[in-house]
């Protein structure tokens, strides 16, 4: 068993971040990898990109959003229970090297695996330009977390309850336009990411985004997370999960990401309701 160390509900528990204790992949994993965690016996495979790792304490740490069945099973476990399977670390972890000026932007959960990203890339000598952003203020998270591994840090908020009002791709603009940038890393949810790219395509500037397609085995075998980037098909367990946004056809894997919407959805009511 992965035993729950610490346990924190953030977004007025809809959000839920779990210190895990898995000293050999604390060990080894790098910023932008991820694991794949399986609550019980008969639970799904679930995969997740870790928001931080501390190799000396020997864990890792994960912040998901309650949206199915799998994930309201994993709000259950307290601290002291566990996941009874994680492997990992999976995945390409991020090339962090000094580009002068980085741009690291992130929206909801995406902001999780960003800070990592975000902290590599100032202890590589850059200076780092945050913008993250939620709905409302209630549901923004790690603002300080990002204000500490960040030169600056914009806050935006589409309600305007905090921050810009407005979205990040606003705020990216206004810094693109004042900065020489070297890179942008957009993570969050799949219209923000592709609207990042198309803004930092004009501008000719390089852009990573970190893509959530649905995967099963998380070693390249089944093709379930298979994603266009350049007109050829990639697999975002083995050759990614980050990829060039401006190769990416964010139509088709928004398509791929709804295949399965409503049997989620009836997943989620009836786990609900036994558990009522």
């Amino acid at each position: 068993m992965f035993k729950i160390v610490r346990r924190e509900e953030m977004s007025g528990g809809t959000v839920v971040l779990n210190e895990i204790e898995a000293p050999l992949i604390a060990r080894k994993a790098k910023p932008g990898q991820f694991v794949i965690i399986k609550a019980n016996e008969t639970g799904e495979r679930v995969p997740l990109t870790m928001a931080d790792t501390d190799p000396v304490k020997g864990t890792i740490t994960l912040i998901y959003m309650v949206v199915g069945k799998s994930t309201a099973l994993f709000k259950t476990l307290k601290v002291g229970e566990g996941y009874q399977d994680i492997i990992g670390p999976l995945g390409k972890p991020t090339h962090l090297e000094n580009v002068g000026t980085a741009v690291c932007v992130g929206g909801g959960t995406g902001i999780a695996v960003l800070h990592p990203i975000t902290r590599g890339l100032k202890q590589a000598g850059n200076k780092v330009i945050s913008i993250i952003g939620a709905r409302s203020k209630n549901i923004l998270i790690l603002e300080d977390q990002m204000r500490a591994v960040s030169d600056e840090l914009h806050v935006c908020t589409d309600d305007g309850s905090y921050g810009h009002h407005g979205f990040v791709t606003e705020v990216l603009k206004t810094v693109l336009d004042k900065n020489k940038v070297g890179l942008v890393v957009g993570i969050g949810p799949v219209p923000m990411m592709k609207f990042v790219s198309k803004i930092t395509k004009d501008y000719g500037v390089k852009t990573l985004v970190s893509l959530n397609p649905i995967m099963i085995d998380g070693t390249g075998m089944c093709g379930g997370c298979r994603v266009t980037v350049g007109g050829k098909t990639q697999f975002a367990c083995v050759d990614g999960p980050e990829f060039d946004g401006h190769l990416v056809d964010f139509d088709e894997l928004t398509l791929r990401l709804q295949a399965y919407c409503e049997d989620e959805k009836e997943c989620y009511n009836n786990f609900c309701t036994l558990k009522a």
